[in-house]
């Protein structure tokens, strides 16, 4: 096999509760993790030199060694190949960069199982999650390939979930960007509340009672968030406006995403919500 074709799918995250700054400079966090199909998609084919060339036309997605694909591939190169092996990666973005929905994480992965499978390198799933951790937190996340899990830690350790039920979402997103570093080192650890109702969200979950999800979807990084971009408090406002009861940013954001009873409910509010300034998809869990 010379070359391989993948779906590398977007996350959002339906809980997340900042516990601590670590030692090491990151932050000890506990989320909730919901694969969507809302997928990029990744061309990996073996080059006959050594070189790993990355394509991509998204203007905001490098294409150097800076790019965890890039990583990822080196990673498994050097110790199953001795760099012998060159890769050509061509990416097609359909996950909007840098919005809290984990494109580059997913990316990552789908390079560490879809070289696994290209090279007949025989890794299994946990040693693809040792490699996965090297490059970072949500990368284990989509190795785990569940629908919903728990990460603790970084976001790093992963405890997968039954699937309660697939979940239909409004995805809105603004073409502005958010720094993640910037998110988090303006957070006030003082101010945010340190109860845990990952249980309660999960049973929440299996019952789909949404005024009992209100209660339990949360994001310590959404208050920051928000200050950095007004335009998030307009869309929240907008989603109320529509009768979305439930909603929340994913990750530092800024994408936000509403939980709805059904396909045929959610796209009939994103198609209110459909404008030049904002990305708005449809999509259900994974």
């Amino acid at each position: 096999m010379r070359s391989i074709r993948l779906k590398s799918p977007a996350k959002i995250n339906l809980y997340l509760k900042v516990l601590r700054k670590r030692k090491d400079g990151y932050h000890q966090i506990k989320t909730v993790f919901e694969r969507i199909d809302l997928f990029d998609e990744l061309l990996l084919k073996t080059r006959k030199d050594q070189r790993i060339k990355i394509y991509c036309r998204h203007p905001a997605v490098p294409t150097d060694n800076s790019n965890l694909v890039y990583k990822a591939t080196q990673l498994l190169r050097q110790d199953f190949l001795n760099k012998s092996t060159g890769l050509d990666i061509r990416i097609t973005k359909r996950i909007p960069v840098a919005a809290g929905l984990g494109g580059g994480s997913s990316n990552a992965a789908s390079v560490l199982m879809g070289l696994n499978k290209l090279w007949n390198l025989g890794v299994n799933k946990e040693e693809l999650r040792h490699y996965a951790d090297k490059i970072g937190s949500d990368v284990p996340f989509f190795i785990s390939e569940s629908s919903f899990a728990v990460g603790t830690g970084r976001g790093e350790k992963i405890k997968n979930l039954p699937k309660p039920r697939v979940l239909w979402h409004i995805l809105v997103v603004p073409h502005n960007k958010l720094s993640t570093k910037e998110i988090y080192s303006s957070l006030n650890l003082r101010l945010t509340k340190k109860e845990e109702n990952v249980n309660m969200l999960v049973r929440a979950l299996k019952s789909f009672d949404l005024s009992r999800l209100k209660n339990y979807i949360t994001n310590d990084l959404e208050k920051v968030a928000s200050r950095k971009l007004p335009k998030l408090f307009s869309i929240k406002k907008k989603l109320k406006k529509l009768g979305v009861g439930v909603f929340c940013l994913s990750g530092s954001g800024p994408a936000v995403f509403g939980i709805l009873k059904s396909r045929k409910e959610a796209e009939q509010k994103a198609r209110k919500l459909k404008s030049r300034n904002l990305q708005v998809f449809v999509v259900r869990t994974y």
